[in-house]
């Protein structure tokens, strides 16, 4: 058996957004998760899987044939030049501006961009500020 490794917070286990046309989401993910550090996971045609986040078609047997709505997702970014580096990628790979990297009114440190993927989800980078984490993140291994 293949040993499988995945990494894990401690509120989400996961969220699944079901598109309409998986290549240009690949595209789009693929993207801005090689700016944020992410591997991006699984080649097959209905899906694909990055840490918590599950992206597929309609016709996939978790989907049950229906689209997803619009999603507000955020990711976390190292450092304000990873939330640039965010949007521009997103940009290039199809995404369209929904708020330009800046300084937030949320907290006095909250850094982040947002950009709309193809299919309406609002997908945002954010960088809290300077902080230190007890770990990157959980892994877990079977």
């Amino acid at each position: 058996m293949e040993t499988h490794e995945i990494h894990r917070g401690r509120l989400i286990d996961h969220v699944q957004l079901v598109v309409k046309d998986i290549e240009a989401s690949r595209r789009f993910y693929t993207a801005i998760f090689s700016v944020l550090g992410i591997p991006l996971g699984g080649s097959e045609d209905s899906y694909f899987w990055a840490d918590e986040l599950f992206v597929s078609t309609p016709t996939s047997p978790a989907a049950q044939g229906h689209l997803t709505g619009r999603h507000h997702l955020a990711f976390q970014a190292r450092d304000r030049a990873m939330v640039e580096a965010f949007h521009q990628a997103a940009i290039a790979a199809g995404g369209q501006d929904n708020g330009p990297p800046g300084v937030r009114p949320y907290h006095p440190s909250y850094y982040a961009a947002f950009v709309i993927d193809p299919d309406g989800n609002n997908i945002e980078a954010v960088f809290h500020g300077e902080a230190e984490r007890s770990a990157d993140s959980v892994k877990v291994t079977f």
